[in-house]
């Protein structure tokens, strides 16, 4: 029962992060295109990290938790890399 929770959380999140990413995408390509300056990019972008770090890092501990250690080792550098980013955010 708990995997099944835990994979459907999972799944969603997947699916959020993945929007995530196609937003910084279309916002990075308006920033290269001169449709808004660096300063509004910026802004656009950095309101989006602590809620990617706080739905990346909810999915690894799910997954240690529920002792899905090959998928957190897979996880794990990935929400690394989120906390460090957290961490030197000016937001």
């Amino acid at each position: 029962r708990m995997e099944a929770v835990v994979f459907v959380f999972s799944l969603l999140d997947c699916c959020a992060l993945i929007f995530l990413s196609v937003y910084f995408i279309i916002t990075l390509s308006d920033l290269e295109c001169d449709y808004i300056n660096a300063r509004s990019c910026c802004s656009k972008l950095n309101k989006w990290v602590i809620p990617e770090l706080i739905g990346h890092t909810i999915v690894t501990v799910l997954l240690l938790i529920s002792l899905h250690w090959f998928i957190f080792l897979l996880n794990l550098p990935v929400a690394t890399w989120n906390i460090y980013r957290g961490s030197n955010c000016p937001c």
